[in-house]
């Protein structure tokens, strides 16, 4: 299976929270995109490209790390645009998660995607994939040369530094978590 052909699978297999219509309007423009765009996981595809990214998560300690982006200059999840060697988009995720964070073992939350975001970057529109990461007890977080700062946050303090999506990324996956 190609990551074109997975991505596809896996944004069907998706489903959006039932009080969210929104994020099923995503699923559904996200399923389009790639069905006329066989390029459409690609940084190269103009008219826009999946991307993958991941919260990464401490839930022990009640906190997210989160990466003051290079070029965006905005407190983000880790995460990016597919390479060639990814077969999944979780597998770009999480590859995504673990080059940004330094973190060794992390583990994505089962069950798919948390949520998608669409959002205009300097290269084009990004149609993101966006899951959860669990890091391990004792996490170390190593900064890395994309990102101009790296920390910790507690949840109530994702609000005070980051934009809605950050944000609306937090809260379902607090959500999710809880169970």
């Amino acid at each position: 299976m190609t990551l074109h052909e997975n991505a596809a699978h896996c944004l069907r297999g998706w489903s959006a929270p039932a009080d969210q219509p929104e994020q099923e309007s995503l699923r559904e423009a996200y399923l389009e995109h790639l069905a006329g765009h066989p390029d459409g996981v690609w940084k190269s595809c103009r008219n826009g490209h999946i991307t993958a990214s991941a919260l990464v998560v401490d839930p022990l300690d009640g906190r997210v790390l989160l990466t003051l982006h290079g070029k965006i200059r905005q407190w983000l999840q880790m995460g990016g645009h597919c390479e060639p060697e990814d077969t999944t988009l979780a597998a770009a995720a999480l590859r995504e998660a673990t080059e940004e964070s330094g973190i060794e073992g992390l583990r994505l939350l089962p069950g798919g995607p948390t949520r998608l975001d669409r959002h205009r970057t300097p290269c084009a529109i990004h149609l993101d994939v966006q899951y959860t990461a669990l890091a391990p007890p004792g996490a170390t977080a190593v900064i890395s040369d994309e990102s101009l700062d790296l920390r910790w946050f507690r949840y109530e303090q994702v609000a005070e530094v980051a934009d809605r999506s950050v944000v609306s990324l937090v809260d379902r996956a607090r959500e999710l978590l809880a169970g």
